[in-house]
């Protein structure tokens, strides 16, 4: 059953960036964020109730509370970030790069935790970095191209590397605390950076213009991430983490898939080519 849980969330992590594609075209992309982590924090506080583990809230230590901060305003970063780019590029030039994390975090690990990386990871590594590299590439058209036109890009890379950060920290902070309680606490922090953003920039003017279509996408974006992270986590509870991981990542298979049915996003050939090697890098680490 564990199994299923665990592909749920894939395809309800897939559905998420076409839905907040959908919904942050006529938004700006800090309000977007900042309207569907309302929607998440229902969700990761619903977790908490149906676990019971609002009860431990008071036994959090202070070094735990301090990485679940940290943790959280690294996941609010990556989310500005990402969604910023989903704004600006394609979803199946933008997801593969964000999947890149995988290879970010294993390195970070190694640096900062000391795990091990073994042939097989490195192999893996090597197959997803190659095959987001061939995702990402264009052939060259004829006549200048505007330098903002790649911004995405950056935003991309950056979403990757703070969600690198954001596993670090937040596997750090998880030791002392049951794992959807500390879920739902770094949510908290990033709700309050998102709408932050959005006030220090006074973006908050724009809400009153959102269209009903862009709330209606927006809401079930929304939605979607408290779908993927309750199957997430209720496939971490009875399966085994080396297995559940890998799978929830191959939601760029449905990302893929959902962008060309409903954004008619087309893929290369080299783009083909580079999406099998993410994919087999990432079943590899099943193994």
């Amino acid at each position: 059953m564990w199994i299923l849980f665990a592909f749920g969330s894939a395809v309800f992590a897939g559905l998420t960036a076409i839905l907040s594609k959908i919904g942050i075209k006529n938004t700006d992309s800090n309000v977007a964020t900042a309207i569907r982590t309302v929607v998440v924090l229902l969700f990761s506080w619903l977790m908490v109730f149906i676990v019971g583990s609002q009860g431990t809230l008071v036994d959090v230590s202070g070094r735990t509370l301090l990485f679940l901060i940290l943790s959280g305003l690294a996941t609010g970063a990556s989310w500005l970030c990402y969604f910023k780019a989903l704004q600006l590029g394609d979803v199946n030039k933008v997801t593969p790069i964000d999947k890149s994390s995988t290879v970010l975090t294993m390195i970070l690990a190694f640096i900062l935790l000391g795990e091990k990386i073994t042939l097989l990871k490195a192999i893996a590594m090597i197959l997803i970095g190659t095959g987001t590299y061939l995702m990402i590439q264009k052939k060259k058209e004829t006549g200048k191209v505007s330098p903002k036109s790649n911004l995405w890009i950056v935003y991309a890379s950056g979403a990757a590397i703070f969600a690198s950060f954001t596993a670090i920290l937040g596997k750090v902070g998880i030791e002392g605390i049951e794992s959807n309680l500390g879920t739902a606490i770094r949510t908290v922090v990033v709700l309050i950076m998102a709408w932050l953003i959005v006030f220090m920039t006074g973006k908050q003017k724009t809400i009153k213009d959102i269209d009903r279509k862009s709330w209606l996408f927006l809401v079930l974006s929304g939605f979607a991430t408290g779908g993927s992270w309750l199957c997430y986590y209720r496939a971490l509870q009875t399966g085994p983490a080396s297995v559940v991981v890998p799978i929830d990542k191959l939601s760029i298979l449905f990302t893929i898939a959902f962008s060309y049915f409903f954004l008619k996003e087309k893929l290369t050939a080299k783009s083909m080519a580079g999406l099998a090697m993410i994919v087999i890098g990432t079943l590899s680490l099943l193994l």
